[in-house]
């Protein structure tokens, strides 16, 4: 169960915690080795961090909280990544959609059902162009109903939003700055509506306590009651949106 470092032992994982995932990273002592090394293995087992003679577990989760970001992007660009082809599948508000290429090379992308009744997206374009309108197309949305709750949450508590920047951040869901300038990542629009309303709140409660204390999180409850529901929900699921686009 355990690995032997010097006098004391060694998990087998380690688990680090960003504010989209939850990321498993398993630990392997090796005497032999001059320095920390964390590698993604090509048979998708999982990452494995290199823990050098008189390493220690303090070192080990502050090298890997330090490479987490290039970790969760090598993590996007496995194998089973989603790159929004015709006939991918991508939840959109939550729900899953095909991508349906239209044929016609004018029109707007626009959501629909196939003939077997299956939710899709209709994108126009050539194939080579469908990725990146599908993308920009999603950011829209994405724009439109952060902005849409963010707004809302804002007037709830009086405060002033001074302005919204769509992102596409690897390592957070939202952001708050102390001039006011909200910032979120375009994949909420995968997740469910109420999990985006959530972070909608969770920014917006920032602009009156830019800290996590416990009024902070008392008044991101009373914005969104969800807020416990939710925070698991990202937990468990943050990676998986990042495996889109």
């Amino acid at each position: 169960m355990f690995s032997r470092l010097g006098k004391k032992r060694l998990p087998e994982h380690i688990d680090i915690q960003t504010e989209t995932s939850e990321v498993r990273i398993r630990l392997r002592a090796n005497p032999r080795a001059q320095r920390y090394l964390l590698r993604l293995p090509a048979d998708s087992s999982g990452p494995v961090l290199t823990v050098p003679g008189g390493g220690n577990l303090a070192r080990a989760e502050h090298f890997a909280r330090q490479h987490i970001d290039w970790l969760v992007e090598r993590l996007q660009d496995r194998p089973d990544h989603v790159a929004f082809q015709p006939g991918d599948t991508l939840p959109l508000r939550g729900e899953d959609h095909v991508i349906v290429s239209t044929g016609n090379l004018r029109g707007l992308v626009s959501t629909g059902a196939t003939k077997e009744g299956f939710p899709a997206l209709f994108v126009p374009g050539a194939e080579d162009h469908i990725p990146r309108k599908v993308t920009t197309w999603l950011k829209s949305q994405a724009r439109a109903d952060l902005t849409d709750r963010a707004m809302f949450h804002a007037a709830a508590i009086d405060e002033k939003i001074a302005a919204i920047s769509i992102r596409d951040t690897k390592s957070r869901w939202g952001s708050c700055a102390s001039n006011g300038r909200l910032s979120f990542s375009w994949r909420l629009i995968l997740a469910p509506p109420d999990i985006l309303d959530y972070v909608a709140a969770h920014e917006v409660a920032h602009l009156r306590e830019l800290n996590h204390s416990s009024r902070f999180w008392r008044l991101c409850e009373r914005l969104a009651p969800q807020t416990p529901r939710a925070k698991v929900w990202l937990k468990e699921n943050g990676l998986y949106l990042h495996g889109f686009g």
